[in-house]
């Protein structure tokens, strides 16, 4: 076949099967919007398959099925993406009895500075004293990001807040 009658056989799929492809992602998300999104990223996928995909028996099972894994992905995270934002945002700027004193706002601002991922490594690490792999756990991310982006972020407030201010921070930590 040439590629003109490769393409145009595409594209009848296409106009066949996108908007099913379309109110699938819909109905498996729930998310308007998306669908869209998600039934012309399946239809890439399968344009780059296509030689192979237009000889199988059923292509457009093979469809659904990419829509499927695609939308199973989008839902997967963004519940992942729902449980970091709760983790961190939340609670309330917590209450203290006496004056904030000007070293915590400091430290509250660097860390506000820091990308989430490093400022989530580091918070969960020093604040929370959760070792690498619970911190791995948390954030949905390998033990050896968790390593990386706690010492990037770390070297990160030591340049915004000074090496004594940094050591400060860790006093107490346990090492795990």
């Amino acid at each position: 076949m040439l590629l003109d009658d490769t393409s145009a056989e595409f594209h009848d799929f296409f106009d066949r099967h996108y908007a099913e492809l379309a109110r699938l992602a819909h109905l498996l998300t729930g998310e308007a919007d998306a669908a869209d999104d998600l039934a012309a990223d399946a239809l890439i996928a399968l344009w780059q398959r296509w030689d192979r995909l237009r000889a199988a028996d059923h292509p457009i099972a093979y469809a659904r099925g990419v829509v499927a894994n695609m939308a199973r992905e989008r839902i997967r995270s963004a519940v992942r993406e729902r449980r970091r934002v709760l983790l961190f945002w939340t609670r309330g700027p917590e209450k203290t009895n006496g004056p904030d004193v000007a070293a915590v706002l400091d430290v509250r601002a660097a860390l506000a500075r820091l990308p989430f991922r490093k400022r989530a490594c580091v918070v969960l690490r020093h604040a929370f004293d959760l070792s690498e792999k619970d911190t791995a756990v948390a954030l949905g991310i390998s033990v050896g990001t968790v390593k990386s982006q706690t010492s990037k972020g770390m070297a990160e407030l030591e340049r915004a807040l000074g090496a004594r201010a940094v050591g400060e921070l860790t006093t107490g930590r346990r090492n795990r």
